[in-house]
Formats: structure tokens, sequence, C-alpha cells
């Protein structure tokens, strides 16, 4: 309405995924008050409407339903498979833009769904780079811990099918359940089977229960994450105790500048008054409120959900800054 245009986001503020939702909602921020200091986009301000689901569906869902009977313009930034897939079906029937969810599970993908726009790669991509790189060390003997739910199956079904294209199959799995440290029978399942290594599809509060149970249970290989985990937040919770600890990524290092991104990253934190902690769950959240500014851009001075979908799909070939 007028010259201000509201975005909805429903994330995990607080609860044992918290840090996911905190630092991507700071990033995002981050840029669209530098960008709304400077007149917003074609003379629109953009501003985000948050709400905490604790990464829980059900309340996602509620949340969910909140932001679209308010009218929000696009949901933005939603953290987490099972969050997002309560949601998405809600956006759809409502036809507003669903953009750069905190998720790479398939089933966000597939089947095509024009309303839904992912800038990070997905769950079958991080894994199979994973397999790739732990047989190319010679490790055939991969287990898995994975979250009991809609997450942990998209990253279990990843990295079946990367050890199935190389004619192997996982040596044990072990579950966990959302927004839980239950641990212990994964951990006995799992390091009973003598894995090389063990693939984590989880938040950082288990992933890190179950490297330090893991590693008292005298087991010592190797821990690969997804993206997903949280690098930072694991990095927190676990100490002195993440040393070798392998984290996949899906967006550039915040603490590289070799990349235009990365530059521009910091010297908005700087010109923030260093309030933004640079890691890459907030990385990823400044450019995904950079690249919907530019869809955004893109749609013309008096913006429609449908100019803003044309804008979004025109960003073809299209690089934020070196990604």
């Amino acid at each position: 309405s007028g010259n201000r245009l509201v975005l909805g986001q429903s994330a995990a503020f607080t609860g044992a995924a918290a840090q996911l939702g905190i630092q991507f909602h700071a990033g995002a921020k981050l840029f669209f008050d530098q960008l709304n200091a400077q007149g917003g986009v074609n003379q629109t301000r953009i501003e985000i409407r948050q709400l905490d689901d604790g990464y829980e569906p059900d309340r996602c869902a509620e949340n969910t339903k909140r932001l679209l009977a308010d009218d929000v313009f696009a949901l933005f930034g939603y953290i987490g498979t099972p969050t997002s897939l309560a949601a998405l079906p809600l956006a759809t029937r409502a036809r507003v833009p669903f953009f750069a969810p905190f998720t790479g599970a398939m089933g966000l993908r597939a089947p095509f769904n024009r309303l839904a726009f992912h800038m990070r790669a997905s769950y079958n991509d991080e894994t199979e780079v994973i397999v790739r790189q732990l047989t190319n060390l010679g490790m055939n003997k991969v287990a898995v811990f994975h979250q009991n739910d809609s997450y942990g199956k998209a990253g279990l079904d990843g990295v079946t099918l990367a050890l199935a294209s190389r004619n192997l199959k996982p040596v044990a799995t072990g579950t966990v359940e959302r927004n839980s440290v239950d641990v212990a029978a994964a951990v006995a399942a799992i390091v009973a089977a003598k894995p090389q290594a063990v693939v984590q599809i989880s938040a950082y509060k288990s992933c890190a229960a179950f490297i330090r149970a893991a590693r008292k249970a005298g087991y010592g290989g190797t821990f690969y994450n997804v993206s997903f985990v949280g690098t930072q937040a694991l990095a927190d919770e676990l100490g002195k105790d993440g040393n070798g600890i392998v984290v996949s990524q899906v967006v550039p290092s915040p603490y590289s500048a070799s990349r235009p991104i990365t530059r521009d990253f910091l010297d908005a934190i700087a010109k923030g008054g260093n309030k933004v902690q640079p890691n890459y769950s907030s990385m990823e959240g400044y450019m995904a409120a950079r690249l919907f500014a530019e869809g955004l851009r893109r749609a013309g001075n008096r913006p429609t959900r449908d100019t803003l979908i044309s804008g979004l799909e025109s960003l073809t070939d299209y690089s934020l800054g070196g990604f």
C-alpha cells in the first residue's frame, strides 16, 4: 500500500533451531534497511513481518494463514522443510509468491510450482557432492543420522540416491525427533556399524549432541553436515569439539572476500554498525533480500504479484556479485 511493501516470514526465532531464523532474518533486514534508506526499489520501501513458529509445521501453517489474511505481498525466507511444506500449499492457493525458503528439499521443487522461487541448491545436489567427496577419499562405509521428518527424509533420500549410483547403500541409519536432542538410540545403531563417515541431516543442537555422544562411545570417523545445520550455530554449540566437522555450503563464504557479494555483505555489516554477525545463515538472508529486490526492480513502478513473478523469472544467468 502506498510506497510500502510488506513481506511475511514465518521462521524459528525460539527453540532448538532459533539461530537459523534469527541469523537469516538479520541478514535480510540488513539489506532491506540500507536499501530503504536510499529510497527503496522504485520508491517502494520493503519491510518484513516476522512470526515465530519454533520450527513446528502446525505453528507455521497458522502463521501463514495470518500473514495471508493480512495480505502480505509475498512470503519470504521460511526456515526448514516441514514448515515450508506446510506453508507452500497455502501460498499456492492464495496465489502469493513463496520466495527463498531456507531448505533444499525436492518436495518443494517437484512438481514445478511457478510461485516458488529457490535461491539455494537442493539437498540432492548437496548430498551428491558430499558422497562424491567421501568416495573420492576411499570412504565407502557411510551411515546417515537424520531428523525423523520430511527434512531428514529428503536428506536421507539424497544420500541413498548418491550412494546407489555408486552401487553402495548406507551401512546404518539413526533418527532424532525434530527439536529434540535424544540421540542415544541413533548413536548405538550407527556406532555399532563402524562407518567411516556419518552424514548428518538435522539441526545444530541435535547434530552437536550426536557428535559428542558418538565420540564418547568411541567413534573416531568423520562427520559431514548439509548447509541447513547452521554452520555458525553448530560451531558455537560444539566449541573446541568442532574440530574436523565438515559442512557443505550453498552460498559463498562470508569470510573470504574473493567474491564481490561477500565484499558487499561485509561492507553492509560495517555500515550498519557491526550489529550483524557474518556467517553463512546471515549471508544467505542478505543474498535472498538482494535477489528479491532485483526481481522487484524488474516488476516496474507499480508492482503486482504477477509482475514480481515475471521480474523474478527474467533473472536467467543473473550474477549476484559472482554467485
